[in-house]
């Protein structure tokens, strides 16, 4: 069998401009049209839109460039090499782990392919809270209609693995409708190691759609270099300082001086609000960084006498909206269910218990099966979200608090996911908290989950979505940027990320982003007297 197409050293070996690590030194000064600050969802579509339009167009990735020879389907080697902090960044307390993307292509290069449009309860609740007009289905239609062609968005036809089958089969006799999740893959192999990057490029990805294109396009990567601050002058950005970073983050030495017409933060919800911060940034209402969401997730383990091998074929087919349909969208926490792809190492490190009781769990492993609730974080008065704030060395953190509200829709999504499971044909289910056994009966894990002590770190929570922290809003009171992604105070500074959702959406987040920054940079492109282009 010959070898497959790496369209990444493809593009190295046509010419493209890269510089940073193993590639070309940085310069000590570059001036552009447009620098772009992250290279994920937003990054990626920005880029391409902009560079196509004829504008001199830089990218700046704090992580390194890796392509499908790279990735090996080994956990010990893709935390490392293309997640934020290996796969360990956590809120300030410690009490929730959040897993991001770190390397060219971003969050999109390991998420699990998952795409929904954002909700139109989330749309509507923007509409009535923070002034979005034009957040409507219709209009957001046709820029999703775009991206959807653009990454090969579209039904997912194979049959769901074991581990996702679950919930539709405990999902049905419960009287619980699920539904199949669209998928951004095209000509997919069902591995099942998405989340370690995609070794056949079937996943289509900023790294492999878009990134490529701006490059061909001749827009210029900066890879394993931060950008540590804005350069300003009153009300305008004159550029960006970078700094080249190691492997590991740590800076190492060299410095480049960007200038550039215009600026797009486009590092996700974490990174964004941190260069705004190490900026000193104008912020007159105390918004930035602010009321930033996880969808803090909670994790639910059944096992089952028959194999369910959950580390392969397609990690997310199937969901299920019933427990956000059934709550009023400011009420109760509501939630959506999905399963989760088992891998040993997230395995090891996620479920609860240490030594001779996670040596029991992980000789059940090829029979256990995962389901996740995703909690829609934002829209209850005591579901403010977390902060995004700088710690000594500059670096960010986010002090997200577990509040009553959450706790208690956690509770509701422990017994809904153990019913399921049960229903399913579990032969025990265990939420993952520190105190739970794996409950035998629905009857005996009913009455054991409604017991529960469901504090911070005894209930392990996890996130691989983070919004918010730079709102859109009709007005500066209500949102650090402005319905077209402007900074409301910095007139050539936009933000290109999931930042911008004054709220959680209520889904996974990667189309939401798609379609949403697709409309933002047509209308940049024509402010910077550029003609726009649509995506490839």
């Amino acid at each position: 069998m010959s070898a497959l197409p790496d369209p990444i050293r493809d593009g190295l070996a046509r010419g493209w401009t890269v510089h940073g690590a193993e590639h070309a030194p940085l310069p000590e000064a570059i001036t552009v049209d447009v620098a772009i600050v992250g290279t994920g969802a937003g990054g990626g579509i920005s880029a391409e839109i902009l560079a196509r339009a004829g504008l001199r167009v830089l990218l700046v990735e704090e992580g390194p460039l890796r392509s499908s020879r790279d990735f090996k389907q080994r956990e010990s080697e893709a935390y490392p090499q293309l997640y934020q902090e290996a796969a360990g960044r956590k809120t300030a307390d410690k009490a929730i782990n959040i897993m991001q993307g770190r390397s060219v292509g971003g969050s999109t290069t390991v998420n699990w392919t998952s795409s929904f449009r954002t909700p139109a309860p989330t749309l509507a609740f923007w509409r009535e809270r923070f002034g979005l007009s034009d957040a409507t289905p219709e209009a957001l239609a046709p820029w999703f209609e775009q991206a959807e062609r653009r990454v090969s968005i579209d039904d997912w036809l194979t049959d769901p693995n074991p581990n996702n089958a679950v919930l539709a089969t405990g999902g049905d006799k419960l009287g619980i409708p699920t539904a199949r999740i669209r998928r951004n893959v095209k000509g997919c192999w069902n591995l099942g190691s998405c989340g370690m990057g995609c070794p056949t490029n079937a996943k289509q990805s900023m790294l492999v759609t878009t990134v490529p294109t701006a490059l061909d396009a001749g827009a210029v990567l900066f890879v394993q270099t931060r950008a540590h601050a804005l350069r300003r002058q009153g009300a305008r950005v004159e550029g960006l300082d970078c700094v080249a970073v190691g492997f590991n983050g740590s800076p190492s030495g060299a410095r480049c001086r960007v200038t550039a017409k215009h600026v797009v933060l486009a590092g996700g919800a974490i990174n964004t609000p941190a260069v705004l911060l190490r900026s000193q940034a104008p912020d007159p209402h105390h918004l930035l960084g602010r009321r930033t969401f996880l969808h803090p997730t909670v994790i639910s383990a059944a096992t089952f006498a028959q194999r369910i091998e959950g580390w392969a074929g397609a990690p997310q087919t199937v969901y299920s909206d019933h427990f956000l349909t059934t709550q009023a969208i400011d009420g109760p926490l509501g939630y959506k269910l999905e399963s989760a792809p088992m891998h040993p190492v997230i395995m090891a490190t996620t479920m609860a218990g240490f030594g001779p009781e996670q040596v029991a769990q992980l000789a059940q492993f090829p029979h256990s099966q995962v389901l996740l609730a995703l909690l829609r974080d934002g829209f209850h008065p005591d579901s403010p979200g977390g902060r995004v704030r700088l710690k000594g060395d500059g670096s960010p953190e986010l002090d997200y608090p577990l509040t009553p509200a959450v706790m208690e829709g956690v509770r509701r999504a422990f017994l809904s996911m153990a019913e399921i499971q049960f229903a399913a044909g579990a032969t025990s289910a265990q939420p993952v908290h520190e105190q739970a056994p794996a409950y035998k009966t629905w009857a005996e894990a009913r009455s054991g989950i409604a017991a529960l002590d469901l504090r911070p770190l005894l209930t392990r929570v996890v996130s691989a979505h983070v919004m918010g922290g730079c709102a859109m809003a009709s007005t500066p009171e209500r949102g650090v940027t402005r319905p077209d992604g402007t900074h409301w105070q910095l007139e050539n500074l936009s933000v290109h990320d999931g930042s911008l959702f004054p709220t959680s959406i209520g889904a996974n987040p990667q189309l939401s982003i798609y379609g949403l920054v697709n409309r933002l940079s047509h209308a940049l492109a024509q402010r910077l007297g550029a003609k726009p282009v649509a995506l490839a």
